[in-house]
């Protein structure tokens, strides 16, 4: 049995590990109680109820111990992870990602489908409402497509909207995704996306779950995997959010977290902008291009090399941040009409811009 950059463990003491993250209300603190208590998860199964109910820990908890859901979970787990390219990260164990082992309430426990090394990459959130208009969805693979050619990992939630459409662009520039589930690696929610989690995995990005793998998509679970999502991040971009969407979840864990939080502004007739203005107000990066976030990340270590490059041409500057018509290029960059229709056509035959529907869009490369 092999877990990616785990310290070895004796397959009883994984099982019992395992068995352990099972049980009903065991976070990362009851977890390391127990194991710092008994020395080892296979000694805490062992140990008397009392011993457990004198660490506070719930009678629920103690009772599911013995259980025979939690010991069958607990050995399919072990079976799945003798698949090739799945694995299971420990937060004691080298390898599991530095920035999230920082915060609070960091899982004790990370299933990965696909490439662990992902996860110790720098990474960037994306992430928005299921309920995106068009325009959204498109600035969030714009900016999803230049932040992965940047060298950044893209980071989202698998949700459909802004999330989905932030890994497609990161896959199509040829970047790495990682989408945190709300549910076990074995019960992907949104089956609408089953093959793009599989196109994921294909192509040497990764799914993680902090929950069995088992399990179901729970209301409960999908705020409370937001932590994992800003936790893994240097920063959160909010591409569109109304007052009540998860993602104002997701950036006040990021802001708590000490990660930069941005959010790109809308109209003020737009419910799915309200809740990115609410951002800014409470002190959000109001963001209009890439650049802006590149910029505000310099004091970072350890950023992608390519990350210091600066825009070499002003109309690309423009359409990395959002896709536009040749007019809105001509008013944002105060030029002729007939001068950026003659870069368009330059940019176009160096194969640096497309243009689909009456609108430019910068090409991954």
């Amino acid at each position: 049995m092999q877990t990616y950059h785990s310290s070895p463990l004796p397959p009883a003491e994984l099982e019992a590990r395992l068995r352990l993250h099972r049980l009903p209300e065991t976070g990362l603190r009851r977890f390391n109680t127990l194991l710092e208590a008994f020395g080892s998860a296979s000694s805490a199964l062992c140990a008397p109820a009392g011993a457990w109910r004198a660490l506070g820990i719930p009678q629920a908890t103690i009772d599911a111990r013995r259980s025979a859901e939690v010991r069958e979970g607990a050995l399919a787990a072990m079976a799945w992870l003798e698949r090739p390219g799945q694995h299971l990260l420990m937060w004691d164990s080298p390898g599991y990602p530095p920035l999230l082992a920082e915060i609070d309430d960091a899982p004790p426990l990370l299933f990965v489908a696909g490439d662990p090394a992902l996860l110790e990459r720098p990474q960037l959130a994306i992430v928005g409402s299921r309920r995106a208009s068009p325009p959204a969805l498109d600035t969030a693979a714009a900016f999803s497509r230049y932040l992965a050619q940047a060298g950044f990992t893209i980071t989202s939630g698998l949700a459909v909207g802004i999330d989905g459409a932030a890994h497609r662009a990161a896959l199509q520039a040829g970047g790495g995704t990682i989408g945190v589930l709300g549910t076990g690696l074995q019960k992907l929610y949104p089956q609408r996306h089953k093959s793009l989690a599989q196109a994921m995995i294909d192509n040497g990005s990764a799914l993680v779950s902090e929950y069995p793998l088992d399990a179901g998509p729970l209301p409960g679970n999908f705020p409370r995997r937001n932590r994992i999502i800003s936790g893994l991040s240097l920063g959160v971009l909010v591409v569109e959010a109304s007052l009540a969407s998860g993602s104002l979840i997701t950036a006040r864990l990021a802001a708590e977290q000490g990660r930069e939080v941005y959010a790109i502004p809308g109209s003020i007739h737009h419910p799915g902008a309200k809740g990115c203005h609410q951002l800014i107000r409470d002190g959000a990066l109001l963001v209009e291009s890439v650049e802006q976030i590149l910029e505000s990340l310099q004091g970072w270590q350890n950023l992608p090399p390519a990350v210091v490059d600066k825009f070499d041409h002003p109309l690309l500057a423009l359409l990395h941040a959002a896709p536009q018509t040749s007019e809105s290029l001509a008013y944002c960059s105060e030029l002729p009409l007939a001068e950026v229709l003659a870069q368009l056509t330059e940019l176009e035959l160096e194969g640096r811009v497309s243009n689909e529907a009456g609108r430019w869009f910068a090409r991954a490369g």
